[in-house]
């Protein structure tokens, strides 16, 4: 696979703790059904599941059920991520806002860079380590679409790490938008969306972890 459109190694969990409502401008309804199989579980999100995304279509900003994986199943491995917007296939999508979309989220996860002994007389492992917004309790984060065979999947849009971050994911972190840049994101020009591809205020973020929920009673 190119270089261009490798995922990162990163931001492979993320939760949403909700469900449809009127967040960033959009209406509280759905454009397709909802999932009835015990397989959807959008409050848990992870390479190649569903989740919600919120978008716009016929002038309605309105929610939708789509696969975590841009490409759709036809990559090595799962593409959830993206950073280089400047791409060519994926410059071509970022630049029709019928593309873009936003991922509603309570907080993503980082896995800690080395392994944890826990005393346990297993294996040492990676933790989990959370980030949420202080003052957002769901933020929407920058994410593109397009149709596959599998059906509509997503990516998110990746950017350098903010100070919070860069200790337990030095490369990089999602795209964490204002509530002033979701009109940007979901209807600017390029050059306007491009613009918002930055680090989020730290100071505005909290941490909590590690955590090791599978050997551990935590979350």
């Amino acid at each position: 696979m190119p270089a261009a459109i490798r995922s990162n190694a990163m931001c492979n969990r993320a939760r949403f703790k909700g469900e449809p409502e009127t967040l960033f401008g959009s209406v509280a309804e759905l454009f397709r059904e909802r999932p009835r199989d015990n397989h959807f579980d959008p409050q848990e999100l992870r390479p190649k599941g569903r989740a919600y995304v919120v978008r716009e279509q016929d002038g309605i900003r309105g929610w939708d059920v789509m696969s975590w994986d841009v490409l759709g199943g036809k990559g090595a491995w799962p593409l959830t991520n993206v950073r280089n917007l400047g791409a060519p296939q994926w410059q071509r999508l970022a630049e029709d806002p019928k593309n873009r979309c936003i991922v509603p989220l309570t907080e993503f996860c980082e896995f800690t860079p080395d392994k944890h002994d826990l005393g346990d007389g297993k294996p040492p492992l990676k933790g989990e380590v959370w980030f949420s917004v202080t003052d957002q309790p769901v933020f929407a984060v920058a994410g593109f679409w397009q149709h596959t065979e599998i059906g509509d999947a997503f990516a998110m849009v990746t950017c350098d790490a903010n100070a919070l971050v860069q200790p337990v994911h030095p490369k990089a972190m999602v795209t964490i938008l204002g509530p002033s840049d979701i009109d940007t994101w979901l209807g600017g020009s390029y050059a306007e969306i491009a613009a918002l591809q930055r680090p989020f205020d730290e100071t505005r973020m909290r941490v909590r972890g590690p955590v090791f929920p599978t050997r551990r009673d935590e979350r």
